[in-house]
């Protein structure tokens, strides 16, 4: 292949610096969130799952799209985080926003288009503008206004 035909390699932060910036983020940032979360404050949720490996519980904060049939993600990271392989791994999990705790039974991808009309505006700007394209659907058991 001649050198102006090689394909441009998307750019890829290496495994050990991408663990240090998860790992960065939930010792500082995720406390935070997850108390703001707990509160009922901001746009935050937590996503409690059952560890795959461990069993044990843990809650992740996230900022989730609410829709009349559950919620949407948006995949920052990509599929390959813990809380989201937990999740797909027991086939569920649970949405906590303030007091209200709604159970999640099945997680679907979606389209682009339909996570971004999920989030609308002005949320949907930023995720286009930074080339968000990995949504789920996570789809709520009980979705109702307790």
């Amino acid at each position: 292949m001649a050198e102006h035909e090689r394909m441009p390699r998307r750019r890829e932060w290496p495994a050990r610096v991408r663990r240090a910036w998860l790992t960065t983020l939930k010792h500082t940032l995720n406390r935070l969130t997850g108390a703001l979360a707990r509160w009922g404050r901001g746009p935050f949720s937590l996503i409690r799952t059952t560890g795959r490996k461990t069993g044990r519980t843990y809650e992740t904060p996230l900022i989730l799209a609410e829709v009349p049939d559950g919620f949407v993600a948006e995949l920052t990271y990509g599929e390959d985080v813990n809380w989201y392989r937990n999740l797909v791994a027991a086939g569920g999990g649970v949405v906590v926003r303030g007091r209200r705790e709604v159970p999640i039974d099945a997680i679907e991808p979606i389209s682009t288009e339909e996570g971004l009309r999920a989030f609308g505006p002005p949320a949907s700007w930023v995720l286009r503008l930074l080339h968000r394209s990995e949504f789920r659907h996570l789809h709520a058991t009980y979705h109702g206004g307790q």
